[in-house]
């Protein structure tokens, strides 16, 4: 309960004071990754593909159970999202931002009414009903199970469904 708290004042600091993130990236050093960036192109005009979002910024139904917070190595789980309704009841469960302005615009982490503004001009054919969502994953050991779960879950429907991703 306290590391929650303390997560959730860290995020709210560097929100209001961006020097404090600006110190701290300056300290960051990045993990090198390894191996083969995952990216793969889209090989056709978007307005002919379906889309599915799939959010890492803890976004869930007001009715689903909340990530958890406590695990030192990150929730692996994910939730389905029904586009139809997440508008309407919606919780962020995440202590490691300040999701205050996402509480009052959804779109700021699942930009569906952006897409669905693409929709009706033309430029993607059509946006899915399920998307995804998780927190983010911290480590390797619980994002590997995750990576190999969650999208395969994303529509089950034709092959010119894509996803894309918001952190």
């Amino acid at each position: 309960m306290l590391s929650s708290i303390k997560n959730q004042m860290i995020a709210k600091a560097i929100t209001r004071f961006p020097s404090l993130a600006e110190r701290f990236l300056a300290a960051y050093q990045p993990v090198r990754s390894e191996g083969v960036i995952p990216w793969s192109e889209l090989g056709k005009p978007l307005r002919t593909c379906k889309m599915a979002v799939v959010t890492t910024a803890g976004v869930h139904h007001d009715d689903q159970q909340p990530f958890d917070m406590r695990d030192p190595d990150g929730d692996p789980s994910y939730r389905e999202l029904d586009g139809t309704t997440i508008r309407s009841g919606f919780t962020i469960t995440h202590d490691y931002y300040d999701h205050t302005d996402a509480e009052r615009d959804l779109n700021i982490v699942l930009p569906l009414d952006r897409l669905d503004e693409l929709t009706a001009e033309g430029l993607l054919d059509s946006l899915s009903v399920r998307h995804s969502a998780s927190w983010a994953i911290l480590t390797a050991a619980t994002y590997r199970p995750w990576s190999k779960r969650a999208p395969r879950k994303l529509p089950a429907s034709s092959k010119k469904t894509r996803s894309i991703w918001c952190c």
